[in-house]
């Protein structure tokens, strides 16, 4: 198995803070973003290591783990010991198998969703999911009242990245789980952290069956800023249109609206377009809102008539 070196992916140190990090991402993330590069393998390929990269140096504790895997790594390479280095150290699944359990979550559904393609054997193998560790009690009657605690089967987890397209619009996840194929739903709304659970998917040694929890990643879209279920998003708007007034081509996740906007719109000018936001996990008959940030754009390499002109207008307003 090959090593992914995730800050050369990103072109960041190793000692990079979360802001550089981010910072690194959304650049790299919008070059390679698919709708700008429509049909180019490569750079889809390229857009896949970005966010792979992202997942784990973004997560304090995926990034720790993975500088310990880093150092340890490096320390084989270089006393060159003999035979292969040993993976299964830091497998965090049973037997390194790339799920607890045996499972497998394959990235199914819209083949437009570049982020769903899936991530890298390293990747699965080393941040795979991990049992939860621990028992749920129940309880049965003793006599005199005494309560004794029923071992229940430990629930297991698996991390499922999504696009926030497919949080927006919900999504699927088909999965094997010893050699069965099931279907898993993610509800429209979902956010990071949320938790889909799938009963009694994985059978255990004891022969209990145990519920599978899938934990939810939605990756960062360039082009929105997610603050609980509003949207903020950036609009350029040239010079001409703020000072007169005039209509606006805005991206939201449903498709582009026309946004009209008032004369004399200032830079970083924000309106507010009700609804367009991201469904409410619990009610997906509400949403929450979109948020317009006016970009505006001042002209450069004016030619002598307009330069003129602009002088014209200055002497106008000064008097």
């Amino acid at each position: 198995m090959e090593y992914k070196d995730y800050y050369q992916t990103l072109g960041v140190d190793r000692k990079a803070n979360e802001s550089d990090i981010k910072r690194a991402y959304r650049k790299l993330a919008l070059q390679y973003h698919p709708d700008r590069n429509p049909g180019d393998k490569k750079a889809e390929e390229k857009f896949k290591e970005i966010n792979e990269a992202y997942q784990v140096l973004s997560d304090p504790s995926k990034r720790s783990r993975y500088d310990q895997l880093g150092d340890s790594y490096t320390t084989w390479q270089q006393r060159g010991a003999p035979g292969g280095f040993n993976w299964d150290d830091w497998a965090t699944s049973p037997g390194g198998r790339g799920g607890p359990g045996n499972v497998r979550v394959e990235y199914g559904g819209d083949i437009d969703d570049i982020l769903g393609g899936g991530f890298s054997e390293f990747f699965r193998r080393i941040f795979g999911g991990m049992p939860d560790i621990g028992q749920q009690p129940g309880r049965a009657g003793r006599p005199g009242g005494a309560q004794t605690r029923t071992a229940q089967p430990p629930s297991y987890q698996q991390n499922v990245t999504i696009s926030l397209t497919e949080a927006f619009q919900g999504a699927t996840r088909r999965i094997e789980v010893d050699g069965r194929r099931l279907e898993v739903k993610i509800p429209a709304g979902a956010k990071t952290g949320t938790k889909v659970r799938v009963p009694e998917a994985v059978s255990t040694p004891n022969g209990l069956k145990s519920d599978l929890y899938l934990i939810i990643t939605v990756a960062d879209d360039p082009r929105f800023e997610r603050r609980n279920n509003d949207l903020y998003t950036d609009v350029p708007v040239d010079l001409y249109t703020a000072v007169l007034g005039g209509e606006l081509t805005v991206p939201t996740l449903s498709g582009n609206v026309v946004l009209t906007i008032p004369p004399g719109t200032q830079p970083g000018q924000t309106f507010r377009l009700t609804g367009r936001g991201m469904p409410q996990l619990k009610n997906q008959q509400a949403r929450g809102d979109l948020f317009v940030r006016a970009k505006v754009r001042v002209p450069k390499n004016l030619d002598q008539r307009q330069i003129e002109l602009f002088q014209e207008l200055s002497k106008t307003n000064k008097n």
